[in-house]
């Protein structure tokens, strides 16, 4: 089953949705519940993260930008491994990130950000080597 065939029977805008989702998070979706859900997957991917004049590349360097500011490792141990995975930022793009933020969230937040990118690094390495 294809990711396009397992949304077929929600609306458009919640499927549209869920395969952003899946696309920025670089893991399977699946649908939810709730306002808080409705609100992720129906505006924040469907509509926001589809909006012309920012590349998915440029919103994912404001996004890391600022939850490297609010010492967000949690969401940046996702944003960061999906981000090298989807091409979108390889070892040395990642790398510099890391200098020029520290010096902007301060180093404590970098050395945090620098963590997640090393293990980003390695673990994409050895996926590679097939370990």
């Amino acid at each position: 089953m294809t990711s396009d065939d397992k949304f077929d029977d929600l609306p458009e805008l919640r499927a549209r949705g869920l395969r952003k989702m899946e696309q920025v998070y670089g893991f399977d979706m699946t649908d939810g519940t709730g306002d808080f859900f409705r609100y992720t997957a129906d505006h924040l991917f469907a509509d926001i993260w589809e909006r012309p004049g920012l590349s998915d590349r440029d919103r994912r360097l404001l996004l890391i930008g600022m939850l490297a500011g609010q010492g967000a490792a949690d969401v940046l141990g996702i944003q960061v491994p999906a981000a090298h995975a989807a091409g979108e930022l390889d070892d040395d793009a990642l790398r510099e990130i890391v200098v020029f933020l520290s010096h902007y969230a301060g180093w404590p937040q970098g050395a945090r950000l620098n963590s997640i990118v090393e293990e980003t690094i390695a673990k994409s390495k050895r996926k590679k080597a097939g370990f």
